[in-house]
């Protein structure tokens, strides 16, 4: 019997706050970004990016990375955080 493969993990962010009618999209390797308020998109693109630049750092990408170590590197980045 075939081995199963294990599925491929990427980040989505969601911005809920944009009313301007823009359409704001950012995709990158393991992750993609729709919505928000220019504000929030840049945040959200600020905050992934420097979190992919950690993992790249130690070897490895967001599809390697353990859900917990994803999580904690998100918070450690986020503005006012």
């Amino acid at each position: 019997m075939a081995r199963a493969s294990r599925p491929s993990r990427s980040l989505l962010g969601l911005g809920l706050d944009g009313h301007d009618k823009h359409r704001r999209i950012t995709q990158g390797e393991g992750f993609k970004l729709v919505g928000g308020s220019a504000e929030t998109h840049d945040q959200m693109t600020e905050t992934v990016i420097k979190t992919t630049e950690d993992l790249a750092r130690k070897g490895r990408t967001i599809a390697d990375a353990h859900p917990e170590e994803l999580a904690d590197l998100l918070r450690k980045h986020q503005r006012g955080a």
